[in-house]
This record gives C-alpha cells, sequence and structure tokens, in this order.
C-alpha cells in the first residue's frame, strides 16, 4: 500500500474505528470501517494509502476538504493513529468526527455529539486519552449485549450482526448521510435530525 502524504490543506477528519483483518470484517466493532468506506465510495475518494498508523484517503464531500482515516492499530490503540493525524494537520478536535459501534443504542439509533464519556469503548478511552474529549462522535448502535460481563460484551462487539445485509447496509448508509449532514449543516441541526430517529 502506497504512503499517504495530503495534498491539500484539509478541514476536516472523519474516523471509523475497527480492527484490522478478514476476522473481524462484517463484526459491530468494526462498523465505523464501513462508514467511512461507504463515504468513500460515494464521494470518489481514492484508493486508501498508508499513512497515521492507519488507512487513509482524501478528497471532498460538498466541496470541503476531508481525510478519512481507517486506524489499523487495533481498536484499543486508536488514539495513536488519530492523535498522529490530527497533530499532523494542526486540526482543532470540533473538526475531528469519530465514527463507531455503541452498545448502549439498540440497533440502528444514532446520536451524534460532541465531548462525553467512552461508555466503555476502548477506542475512545485511547483517543481521549491523547486528545482530550472534545471531539465529534457519531455513535452507531449495534444492540446491548447480554450482560455486562467483560467476556460477553467484547463477545458481541467482535460477532457479526444477527441483522440482514440489507439492514446493516441501510444503517451504514444512515450513518454516512448522518456525517453528511455533520459537514454541511453542523453539529446542532444535524444532531437534531440524527438523534432519536427510529430505523
Amino acid at each position: 500500500m502506497a504512503i499517504f502524504r495530503p495534498q491539500h490543506n484539509v478541514e476536516y477528519l472523519i474516523v471509523g474505528l475497527g480492527n484490522p483483518g478478514p476476522a473481524y470484517d462484517g463484526t459491530r466493532h468494526n462498523v465505523g470501517y464501513e462508514v467511512v468506506e461507504e463515504l468513500a465510495r460515494r464521494h470518489g475518494f481514492a484508493r486508501a494509502k498508508r499513512g497515521f498508523d492507519g488507512r487513509c484517503t482524501e478528497g471532498a464531500i460538498g466541496g470541503r476538504p476531508i481525510l478519512l482515516l481507517q486506524p489499523t492499530t487495533y481498536m484499543n490503540d486508536s488514539g495513536r493513529s488519530v492523535a498522529a493525524a490530527v497533530r499532523a494537520l494542526k486540526l482543532q478536535l470540533a473538526q475531528v468526527l469519530v465514527v463507531h459501534d455503541h452498545i448502549d443504542l439498540p440497533f440502528g439509533r444514532l446520536r451524534l455529539m460532541e465531548g462525553g464519556g467512552s461508555g466503555g469503548h476502548n477506542g475512545l478511552k485511547s483517543i481521549t486519552g491523547l486528545l482530550g474529549p472534545g471531539y465529534v462522535r457519531l455513535r452507531v448502535g449495534v444492540d446491548r449485549p447480554a450482560s455486562y460481563d467483560p467476556d460477553v460484551v467484547a463477545g458481541h462487539v467482535l460477532s457479526r450482526f444477527a441483522e440482514s445485509k440489507a439492514e446493516v447496509a441501510a444503517l451504514v448508509g444512515a450513518s454516512a448521510d448522518a456525517v453528511e449532514l455533520w459537514l454541511h449543516d453542523g453539529l446542532e441541526e444535524a444532531a437534531n435530525r440524527v438523534n432519536g430517529v427510529e430505523r
């Protein structure tokens, strides 16, 4: 994979969290990866290259220069990748949106917000530990596990969706729509239109 070097002054960083490798494809924990891939497909971004301890590609959404990033550090060390990109691109945290799975939302629900806690999500813990909590998050509901025992939670998020491929594709599409709304309308307006909507 070629090495990435930004060609433009990037205005926004969109991060999709997940784990690298085919063993994790299609799992709940990798829904962030899928949303970033959907945005790249919709907007004709170039093939991803290696950079910032991840896979990244540069393009435009609504005329705004965007970097899409999939950390390949494994989930628990996602902050290393995101922090490297934020510092190299000289971005403020309000210009960074992280898309991630969330077990405290039913499947299909989304929540767009700035700041907040990690909710036990190790990828968010890693990012917040290096950058602070002020970045924007798109929480993608993947349903609650049977219990909150750590082993049960790990098995839940590392398993594949029980829903149909069409339902998962619709969730990924709605999540990509939410990112586009954030870019176009800003956080408050986008959150008003996205949060709490049943799908």
